[in-house]
């Protein structure tokens, strides 16, 4: 598995899926990035870059485990850029990952070609998500059978009664089958102090991200599933508001995770989307390692 080393010295790793044009993808959790897989056959098109963030995966635990914060990371994505020698990289970044994708891009857009940001966390620039939206939404999948304990489990949460998170977990997919209950069991985070500290006081400030996103001159996808909770559409929808030059795309009867729900409806929606990589890019050799 190749690495790269993170301005602080930490060893991160990263994964490749498939040729053609580079395509970095930033996992959500934070968890181990093996969960997206080959985001449902987006490899036949591209080729995806999947790092693992710090503390994850195979990549190492920071000495500064303050590092773990959600604008800290930032500087590994720009170091990931710098090690594949691409003068400008397409982006894709799913959930929590948004949050990070979204700071890179108020950070450093000219080094940004396309934006796509997947079922997308929006704690980066400000936008709440009440528990009344997420109830509503909830209602669409009423005729489940699973959804009386689902909903029951939902409301206590959001009155502060109760925290059986593992309850809803149905609520986040397209549909509820062996392979999405098992993309759940493998995909729940294993280092729990690096999900604990990524939104930590400073780790995001909306106001100046949003005045720099106002002048993000990238394109950029938002893609939201019809019933998944954590990022309902309306809220993608109201973050799509804050780029110029955005595209938002509500994938019918998907959830958290579309490249699951319908792959070929995601892969032909992100694909079109990406098109090639961005004017001028070489081929993505990776720099090699310089001795510390």
């Amino acid at each position: 598995m190749p690495t790269f080393t993170a301005p602080d010295g930490t060893r991160l790793a990263y994964r490749t899926h498939g040729a053609g044009d580079p395509l970095v993808c930033i996992p959500g959790g934070p968890t181990d990035s093996r969960y997206l897989g080959d985001l449902g056959g987006l490899s036949a098109r591209r080729r995806l870059i999947v790092p693992d963030l710090r503390g994850t995966g195979r990549s190492a635990i920071p000495e500064d485990t303050s590092s773990y914060r959600c604008d800290r990371l930032v500087g590994d994505v720009e170091a990931l850029r710098e090690h594949l020698g691409l003068p400008r990289m397409d982006l894709l970044a799913h959930s929590a990952g948004a949050n990070l994708a979204t700071q890179y891009a108020a950070r450093y857009p000219n080094n940004i070609g396309k934006l796509a940001l997947i079922t997308p966390g929006t704690r980066a620039v400000g936008i709440a998500i009440t528990g009344e939206t997420r109830r509503e939404l909830a209602q669409l999948r009423r005729n489940e059978p699973w959804f009386p304990a689902a909903f029951a489990a939902l409301t206590a949460i959001n009155e502060g009664t109760g925290s059986d998170w593992e309850a809803i977990a149905p609520f986040f997919c397209g549909r509820w089958d062996a392979a999405a209950q098992k993309h759940h069991a493998e995909s729940r985070p294993s280092n729990q102090e690096a999900v604990a500290l990524f939104a930590t006081e400073g780790a995001f400030d909306p106001q100046t991200t949003r005045t720099a996103l106002a002048d993000c001159a990238a394109p950029v996808l938002l893609l939201a599933g019809e019933f998944d909770l954590n990022s309902p559409p309306r809220s993608v929808a109201e973050f799509a508001e804050l780029f110029p030059h955005a595209t938002l795309v509500v994938q019918p009867g998907a959830g958290h995770y579309p490249w699951l729900d319908d792959s070929d409806r995601f892969t032909a929606t992100t694909a079109a989307f990406l098109g090639h990589g961005p004017a001028h890019t070489p081929p993505t050799t990776p720099k090699p390692e310089q001795p510390r």
